[in-house]
């Protein structure tokens, strides 16, 4: 089975039906290709094209209003599949679903993230709402 690369058509609809207001987090993990996966065969490590497209992506990232608000280093899963390892694990938010939105119609991020595609072997990309954090487990009211 080949990894979760890009939405389907039907997910990113979802995403664009819930068009709330105020900021969404997006939590990325992403997997390597040892060899970048280029229609010209280009001789790049996955994790070398994933740089390439953060530097063509940055820019309509940051004019979206995007920020990158946790970054952390993937050590071991605790709970879940033991083969499932990650090599960038980071939090994004955007102001809105629309910015989201406005970044990957941009014609310089559409050109960035064929870097992406060639990089990433397998990957999660999952929407949160923001909400309070605390010293404890579990939502509470107080």
């Amino acid at each position: 089975m080949s990894g979760f690369i890009d939405p389907t058509k039907e997910r990113f609809g979802l995403f664009r039906a819930d068009a709330r207001p105020g900021p969404i987090n997006m939590l990325n993990l992403v997997r390597f290709r040892a060899q970048a996966n280029y229609p010209d065969a280009r001789n790049v490590t996955g994790a070398e094209a994933y740089a390439a497209y953060g530097r063509e992506s940055n820019a309509v990232f940051a004019r979206v209003g995007g920020r990158i608000i946790w970054r952390g280093t993937f050590e071991l899963t605790l709970t879940g599949p033991e083969t499932e390892t990650w090599d960038e694990c980071f939090i994004a938010e955007y102001p809105s679903v629309e910015a989201f939105v406005e970044m990957i119609r941009d014609p310089i991020y559409k050109q960035a993230v064929k870097h992406r595609q060639a990089a990433v072997e397998d990957s999660r990309l999952i929407r949160l709402a923001p909400a309070a954090t605390g010293a404890g487990f579990g939502s509470t009211d107080s």
